[in-house]
């Protein structure tokens, strides 16, 4: 297949490009940036690219991605496919979109959390949450790729909510991230001085990851009001763990946990159940891996659940091509590294 990038300059572009590379169905990689005004080698755009000599980055144009290709992929900042997406969406042309900007279904919640003008309400419904392995892609022209925070908690929740085996009312989320997930606008936080040998919170309850957590949610328990949810920033490069504490209802069992989960993702290749061992976030670094570990604290009736991706891979680029793959009939695996960069 002949595939269109739009946005290679930022971290998730940048990652979902070299994955592409090795994609076994994709024969060609059209790069555009919405900003480019001429065609500028790909080492000039991004200088980490400095080998690769064949490929240019062109001034975007929905008419020729759609003339020379077969899908695009949009690794662009919030606020920007809903002011590029309409022509493919009125065309019905496959799109993976790994910004913001269609994951939320109301235009309201939308501009309030993100604070920029909203899609079309009709454009938005049409929009597959793409949480990969929880809603099949299959049959589906636009996709709107979770976000990182996003898809480390919904896959730590999700057995628990769908099973109602907790009380939707206690749900606590302490996720931290890497450096990476603010992407590559510098600013005071991110800044080698201030993150290193540093613990920073930020975005208390109003990460804009949120309401698309509760969102979801909300789809597996009308019930489900909200959530509360830290962030912090670690001294890292990659890498998230989202740490999630909730209350069981007065019948679960440690055993009934323990066999959501199994069930849950008996059949998914991504992601890997781990008991009571505590996952790390070294262990799924460079891969499309989600690792969990749960245990229950009989005492409290607390169940812990500890969730951990690489927010580059399984967080972004990762997860972009298993909807690709699934939307297509692919292997799911294709294009999909599985091996830990160490050390």
């Amino acid at each position: 297949m002949k595939i269109a990038l739009v946005g290679i300059s930022g971290y998730g572009g940048m990652v979902l490009y070299q994955m592409l590379q090795h994609h076994s169905q994709v024969t060609q990689i059209e790069l555009y940036g919405h900003q480019q005004t001429v065609p500028t080698p790909l080492s000039q755009v991004v200088p980490l690219f400095v080998g690769d000599h064949t490929h240019q980055v062109l001034p975007y144009d929905s008419s020729k991605i759609m003339a020379h290709n077969d899908a695009v992929f949009f690794a662009t900042s919030a606020g920007v496919t809903s002011q590029l997406a309409a022509p493919f969406i009125a065309h019905h042309f496959p799109v993976i979109d790994l910004s913001g900007d269609y994951r939320l279904k109301q235009p309201a919640t939308y501009e309030k959390w993100y604070h920029k003008p909203a899609a079309k309400l009709a454009d938005l419904q049409m929009a597959h949450y793409g949480l990969a392995e929880l809603n099949d892609a299959r049959h589906q022209s636009y996709i709107a790729n979770p976000g990182c925070y996003a898809t480390a908690t919904l896959l730590g929740l999700a057995p628990l909510i769908q099973d109602h085996l907790v009380d939707v009312d206690s749900i606590i989320v302490d996720a931290k991230s890497g450096t990476s997930g603010a992407g590559k606008t510098p600013s005071a936080m991110a800044h080698f001085t201030q993150v290193n040998d540093n613990l920073q919170l930020y975005k208390v309850n109003e990460h804009k990851h949120i309401p698309e957590i509760v969102q979801q949610l909300q789809q597996w328990d009308s019930t489900v009001s909200a959530i509360q949810f830290s962030t912090t920033l670690l001294p890292i490069t990659r890498g998230i763990l989202a740490t999630i504490y909730v209350k069981a209802t007065p019948t679960t069992t440690a055993t009934m946990v323990d066999h959501v989960f199994q069930t849950t993702y008996a059949n998914q290749p991504f992601v890997r159940y781990t008991g009571q061992q505590m996952p790390t976030i070294k262990q799924v670094v460079g891969t499309n891996y989600c690792d969990l570990g749960v245990i229950y604290n009989e005492a409290t009736h607390t169940i812990m659940v500890a969730s951990v991706i690489d927010n580059l891979v399984k967080g972004a680029g990762g997860q972009a091509i298993q909807n690709f793959n699934q939307m297509n009939g692919f292997d799911e695996a294709d294009g999909l590294p599985t091996d830990v960069l160490l050390p």
